[in-house]
């Protein structure tokens, strides 16, 4: 980054601190806060999994989110300036820029997916409400639902007024499946049986995609110019459309069913160790820890910045808004149950089967479907759209910090990075595509971000040290963390994150996809994935330590673990409030410590011996 005041306002601020607070929510509440986290909760122990959720949130969520702002603040510079305290670590840096872009990549991919769905609920009536289409089967549920709605009886695939006994023994036995799911499977993704079949372009999806890129394009043309006035809409409407949603969905027949099954607590599962597994990256993941994205917003505030009230404010927000999406899935999934006769376990689904198949078919079970599926889709898309902004700019972010000049020429810049993405992502709009995608999702962010993690943690703790990190935040916000983040940070957040890195490693098991393993190939090159961010650690360290001067191997080493001088504030003022802190503390600490060795001695009759060191 160029120093000096000149290059602070080329990159920028933040017009308005609520552009940050709104761009902090709409990373963090994102789409796996709807369709993970409830089928999490009712998976885990319904109620009961909130214990060990707002635990890990009070242990690690909350003093790692910390950690993040303060680190991009302090420093106004994304992740790859951020760990110049450190310079041995600067590739913590590197790889979380390298996991935003993988994720970038096919996330942009479901947001074509909700484009194409929102493109279709501006209808009369919705694609996938009956079985007349052409990617139909004679397997599609809603005959079976339209015969027995009239009172009539399915029996195989006829439907029958007065069915005998003879009728139903001799009828074959019949997989329903609902006329969502086949819209989905069959129309959208239209996909092959394995990985390697391609089988041609979606067309309809490959144009999605490009509206995906394109809306990307003209909300981050001007970087937080633009996007921190679109967040305004994309973090705040979530909002009203789910409220909107929860009052509708409160309302449906079997709704408290599916609400009773979400909450109701199963103390026991307190005692499984994968319950409090899956809070912690619940947590993890929702909170946008290690992708360098919280680093990156923070850095365009202002230096005096309150970071540790919007924390706490963004991972309560975040929190409550998981809990609250639960309330509106599994009023539908109660629903659903009723409507169709199936058990809850059945019904319920996380991922891209509850956002794409279930709750589509619910929609079409109410009156005036298309209006309640415009409001589900587009608040799908805000919530996409949001995260993925983000993810963006830390990677551009980072470009513009290492190469400072590229932001003269960054209309171009940010074009050609929307289109190498683009075209990368084609392969996921095949025929094949989902599967892409999955092996993308499984593996571009899985271990490489606890990984991170951990090392980010070994940076600022163990090297840079606690105390000299609490004195930086003090000259932002005028306050020390508190005893309770600084025992955090070193010992019960690293122990809990070793502990459950091992855990999920010793549970390892290779990816799959609707019970399908991948073929050896696949996975291997997903494990490439993994290793494109982790590898950046011990490469950057070999990097910095042939260009890090010393006589001696201790040396090199010593200097490369010390704070380079492109460490600490960014802005001119605060930069020589900082040189003025350190000199004062080295001062501080040429008057205190006496020379090695020195000795004062007093003798006489009340004598006292009081050695002196530079270690007292």
């Amino acid at each position: 980054m160029e120093s000096g005041s000149s290059g602070l306002k080329k990159r920028g601020n933040w017009h308005h601190q609520l552009d940050c607070v709104l761009s902090l929510i709409g990373y963090c509440v994102g789409l796996g806060n709807l369709w993970r986290f409830p089928f999490k909760c009712y998976k885990n122990g319904g109620g009961a999994f909130l214990i060990p959720y707002f635990t890990c949130l009070l242990i690690c969520g909350v003093p790692l989110y910390y950690m993040e702002l303060s680190l991009g603040q302090f420093t106004s510079r994304g992740p790859v300036g951020a760990f110049e305290m450190a310079p041995l670590f600067k590739g913590i840096g590197f790889g979380m820029v390298i996991i935003c872009w993988l994720c970038c990549i096919y996330y942009n991919v479901v947001v074509a997916w909700i484009l194409y769905y929102l493109y279709n609920s501006f209808s009369s009536e919705l694609p996938w409400a009956s079985c007349t289409s052409s990617w139909n089967t004679k397997n599609c549920s809603n005959f079976k639902y339209e015969c027995n709605k009239n009172g009539n009886e399915m029996v195989g695939y006829e439907c029958l007024s007065n069915a005998s006994d003879v009728d139903r023994a001799n009828a074959p036995k019949v997989k329903w499946v609902a006329a969502s799911e086949e819209f989905w499977k069959n129309h959208v993704l239209n996909q092959t049986s394995g990985i390697a079949e391609f089988d041609g372009f979606q067309w309809h999806l490959v144009y999605c995609l490009g509206v995906a890129w394109i809306l990307v394009y003209f909300c981050m043309l001007k970087g937080i110019k633009s996007s921190g006035k679109v967040v305004y809409v994309t973090a705040t409407l979530p909002y009203v459309l789910l409220i909107i949603l929860l009052v509708q969905t409160l309302q449906l027949e079997g709704a408290m069913v599916g609400v009773e099954y979400y909450l109701t607590p199963q103390w026991n599962k307190l005692l499984e160790p994968t319950v409090w597994s899956d809070a912690a990256q619940q947590i993890f993941y929702s909170l946008g820890l290690a992708f360098g994205c919280l680093m990156t917003m923070a850095s365009y505030n202002k230096f005096k910045n309150n970071i540790a009230r919007d924390a706490v404010l963004v991972c309560t927000v975040n929190c409550f808004t998981s809990v609250l999406g639960g309330f509106v899935i599994f009023s539908v999934i109660g629903f659903m149950s009723v409507e169709t006769g199936q058990p809850m376990s059945e019904v319920a689904s996380e991922g891209a089967g509850l956002a794409f198949v279930v709750y589509p078919e619910a929609v079409v079970r109410l009156p005036g479907a298309p209006m309640w599926s415009v409001i589900f889709f587009l608040m799908l898309l805000s919530l996409g759209l949001d995260s993925q902004f983000s993810m963006f700019e830390t990677v551009t972010t980072a470009l513009f910090d290492k190469f400072p000049r590229a932001r003269s020429y960054k209309p171009a810049v940010v074009a050609v990075m929307c289109l190498f993405m683009f075209v990368i992502a084609l392969p996921m709009v095949t025929r094949s595509g989902i599967y892409w995608l999955t092996i993308f999702d499984t593996y571009s962010a899985g271990f490489s971000l606890m990984f991170l993690c951990l090392f980010e943690i070994a940076c600022v703790v163990y090297t840079y040290g606690v105390d000299r990190f609490s004195g930086d935040i003090e000259m932002m916000i005028d306050s020390r963390p508190g005893l309770a983040v600084k025992l955090c940070w070193m010992f019960i957040t690293p122990v809990s994150m070793t502990a459950i890195f091992i855990f999920n490693m010793y549970n390892y098991a290779p990816a799959s996809f609707e019970g399908q393993p991948f073929p050896l190939w696949a996975d291997l090159m997903g494990w490439g994935l993994t290793l494109l961010s982790i590898l950046m650690v011990p490469i950057m360290a070999v990097t910095e330590f042939a260009t890090t001067e010393g006589d001696s191997l201790i040396q090199k080493i010593r200097n490369g673990l010390s704070p380079s001088p492109k460490w600490g504030p960014a802005e001119p003022v605060d930069r020589i409030d900082y040189e003025r802190k350190l000199n004062e503390d080295a001062d501080l600490d040429s008057q205190t410590k006496p020379e090695m060795g020195e000795e004062i001695r007093e003798t006489g009759e009340n004598s006292k011996q009081v050695p002196t060191s530079s270690y007292v």
